[in-house]
């Protein structure tokens, strides 16, 4: 069953571009934007991930630390981060363990075709590890993802 608002994170989020073991403790007594998204150096998650990136100092002020999750690899992740200077980690959710615990992969349909996929969603969780607010897929705007944040 797919985590909720009020609901506690895993403590293991992960593995990221460097192959280090991510835990929720890491974020502990901080604010965490963990953002699943479809693939790297796509339109839609380069605008998002970018996004992020140009708000990031404002978003740091606030207390927020972000964590980009997607299917791609390790390698993949270091060349999107280098391509477009980010200055987050990204979890290489290649088996698919965080996403489904979060309940962000799943059947998508496009164009008549129906396949698995990750949905683009976003959960901001407290420093107490607790889900305060979830951006579902219909609600995340790409291209000032950032600033959404910051307008909570």
């Amino acid at each position: 069953m797919a985590l909720k608002i009020g609901d506690k994170i895993p403590e293991t989020l992960g593995v990221n571009q460097h192959g280090k073991e991510v835990k929720s403790l890491d974020f502990s007594g901080k604010k965490l934007v963990l953002y699943f998204y479809p693939k790297d150096n796509t339109p839609g998650c380069t605008a998002q991930a970018c996004s992020l990136r140009d708000d990031y100092a404002e978003l740091k002020k606030q207390g927020y630390e972000i964590l980009g999750v997607s299917v791609d690899s390790d390698t993949s992740h270091q060349k999107f981060i280098n391509k477009h200077q980010l200055p987050f980690d990204l979890i290489a959710d290649t088996d698919k363990v965080l996403a489904e615990k979060f309940g962000t992969w799943g059947e998508k349909k496009s164009f008549g075709r129906t396949y698995m996929g990750m949905f683009r969603t976003t959960f901001v969780i407290d420093e107490n590890g607790i889900i305060q607010k979830i951006f579902q897929p219909k609600e995340v705007k790409t291209k000032e993802h950032g600033k959404q944040i910051l307008s909570l």
